[in-house]
């Protein structure tokens, strides 16, 4: 409790511990020096430790001569307590007997209330499993009389006239058994259940046995219809198994992939046998033409393949934001898998005539959720880690996507999500985002260079109409770019300002400490250019360097700008300071000079100036030394001529 009350003094942000750990009941010297020595040499822990040591006198002394009278009475204050205490002794004896009576009570009026509500439990249990039983009873009669009616009479006749009525028999009689299962299993534990056992074995056997039978009458006999509902029936039962997952597997997309490209080509050769365009025309109106065209189902061999390519990118799109394979040209594996997919749609093994319209339209919704990935990335929050920590992707979870890739008008549109918390997202993810998305965009107008020879096989000719639409896409994709350069300015602007605001503690570093006149600029100027270098030497290989200056030059103009603020502050604060000890002195009649004077006579206040005047400096060097104009950077002119009239008024008070 006492460790709690007790406030130690705040010390310099560059300090390489945290005084509070000296507060810590565990608090332990050979831990605390291993701790340090990870991140500093012990040199520079002993300076920290002298420093901050210097200021806890300071703060001591400032204490006892503040309550110097209570520390004085403290003594004469306490006497008579004893007593005081001996008559508190005995009604709070009785407070706590009576306190501990009621405790007991309350305790057995819990326990009563806790067996109560458990029996009222086991009752509802129970009676939830016998309403349990008696619906897997009424399904396995309801079940047992369809199966039993359709093997008489119906059964025979719909397996000779049609067997696709037979398929949506089982499907319904598979729904029924799904229902069945589910209340069987809830009602575990049950006795009648066991009597009820054989029959749901019974059932499964028939069906099964049904099943089997109608789906190898339908390989036989290449009914698409018949296999589809034969699946179906299984994924009803199984519900891990996608029945339209299934068809694809089973027939459609080998199917497609592995004839209808040889067919075509036949086709188009048995064409150019013919005549004149005449002949040609009455060859494709003819009935049978149009059978064998029909006959490839291209619209489900189009949504099989959608599936695959939107299935793998929306798990690449991910709030994790994992990185990309090695030998890729992108950072993230969102930005790889989204170009990759633009590939595969016009790729050899893929791309198909008929279905050209349907791929350019896939195209267009590819680059369209990549805006919306981007522009739902800019608007999270930026974690802690800084640019220098781990790249290791983080554990959020992804939430469903609200954006639907339909293939065709007739595809359900999915439920919108839950809200869910922002996940957050690091510094180093956020440039890898940027870099990504600047590269994306050069790399559109090779799109339509891979989409024109497809285009042309195919006799479509405005291909001005296709480069509008992907100029389109670059553009919205442009649109994300000034958001996300925000984030990160404001982000390295912040990182660096940090430390920078450590210039307020620079008069507590020299007042009444009797330090040596400064000759070089604060440690704390070296903490604040360090997320700028980072970014100018770790991330030069994937960035621009029109990009990397246009952050340096927005980033270093917002940290300077707050920077000159505080610089002001504390050198009006020293003047404020100066004046007041002036006029005390004025009021004393005294001749001392400056407070603390030492080395040649300059005062507490003018070391502050000059050490101010020196971090400035030195800023100014760093930041050309970056590549980048002074001149560039807002609120530096002012800044330097800030600390240089500063430091001028020193020189003249000095001569």
């Amino acid at each position: 409790m006492e460790g709690k009350k007790m406030n130690l003094p705040r010390g310099p942000d560059n300090l390489c511990f945290d005084k509070d750990e000296f507060m810590k009941p565990d608090f332990d010297v050979d831990h605390f020096v291993s701790d340090c020595r990870k991140r500093v040499q012990l040199e520079e822990l002993r300076e920290d430790l002298e420093l901050y040591y210097r200021l806890l006198k300071t703060a001591m002394v400032e204490l006892i001569n503040k309550d110097y009278a209570d520390f004085v009475n403290l003594s004469t204050n306490l006497v008579g307590m004893d007593k005081a205490l001996n008559q508190l002794s005995v009604p709070l004896g009785q407070l706590r007997e009576e306190v501990m009576s009621l405790k007991s009570c309350v305790s057995e009026g819990i326990q009563a209330v806790d067996d109560q509500m458990s029996k009222q439990e086991d009752i509802r249990r129970k009676k939830m499993c016998v309403l349990r039983l008696i619906h897997v009873i009424q399904s396995v009669e309801k079940i047992e009389k369809i199966l039993h009616s359709q093997s008489t009479k119906e059964f025979s006749s719909l397996e000779g006239n049609s067997p696709l009525l037979t398929g949506q028999v089982l499907e319904r009689i598979a729904t029924e058994f799904n229902q069945l299962q589910f209340h069987a299993v809830q009602s575990k534990g049950m006795p009648l259940l066991d009597k009820v056992r054989p029959r749901i074995a019974g059932i499964t056997a028939m069906l099964q046995q049904s099943l089997e039978g109608l789906l190898l009458e339908g390989l036989q006999t290449s009914n698409v219809d018949i296999i589809r509902h034969c699946l179906r029936t299984y994924a009803t039962i199984d519900k891990t198994r996608d029945a339209e997952a299934l068809v694809g597997q089973v027939l459609v997309k080998p199917y497609v992939d592995e004839k209808y490209t040889t067919s075509m080509d036949f086709v188009r050769k048995f064409e150019r046998q013919c005549g004149s365009q005449a002949s040609v025309k009455r060859l494709r109106s003819h009935p049978s033409y149009h059978s064998f065209n029909n006959k490839w189902n291209l619209p489900v061999y189009f949504q099989i393949r959608f599936r695959e390519i939107a299935g793998a990118l929306e798990a690449a799109l991910s709030d994790t934001l994992e990185e990309a394979p090695a030998g890729s040209s992108y950072c993230l594996l969102a930005t790889h898998m989204v170009w990759m997919s633009l590939q595969k749609c016009w790729s050899d093994q893929m791309f198909l005539p008929l279905l050209a319209h349907r791929l350019w339209k896939l195209s267009l919704q590819i680059l369209a959720r990549y805006s919306v990935f981007i522009s739902e990335v800019c608007v999270r929050p930026i974690s802690s880690e800084n640019m220098k920590e781990s790249k290791k992707p983080m554990t959020a979870g992804r939430k469903e996507s609200s954006i639907n890739l339909s293939p065709s008008e007739d595809q359900g549109s999915g439920s919108s999500p839950e809200a869910q918390p922002l996940p957050s997202i690091t510094s180093t993810q956020l440039v890898y985002v940027a870099a990504d998305l600047d590269k994306l965009q050069d790399q559109i107008p090779d799109i339509l260079e891979v989409i024109k020879p497809k285009l042309e096989m195919i006799g479509f000719k405005n291909v001005s109409c296709i480069a509008g639409a992907l100029e389109d896409s670059k553009t919205s994709l442009s649109a994300c770019m000034p958001t996300l350069n925000n984030r990160i300015i404001q982000d390295l602007s912040e990182s660096s300002f940090a430390y920078l605001k450590s210039a307020l503690e620079v008069p507590r570093l020299y007042r009444r400490t009797n330090k040596d006149m400064p000759t070089k600029a604060s440690p704390y100027v070296d903490s604040a250019l360090k997320p700028f270098y980072r970014l100018q030497n770790e991330y030069k290989d994937i960035l621009k360097q029109r990009m990397i200056h246009h952050w340096l030059e927005g980033a270093l103009s917002e940290s300077t700008q707050k920077y000159c603020e505080t610089i002001s502050d504390v050198l009006s604060s020293v003047k404020k300071m100066e004046e007041s000890l002036k006029r005390l002195k004025q009021a004393r009649k005294t001749a001392t000079p400056s407070p603390v004077g030492t080395n040649g006579g300059m005062s507490d206040d003018d070391k502050i100036r000059l050490q101010l005047a020196l971090d400035v400096e030195y800023f100014g060097d760093q930041i050309q030394m970056m590549g980048l104009q002074t001149s560039n950077i807002k609120s530096f002119s002012a800044l330097s001529e800030l600390v240089l009239t500063a430091k001028d008024q020193t020189t003249v008070e000095q001569s």
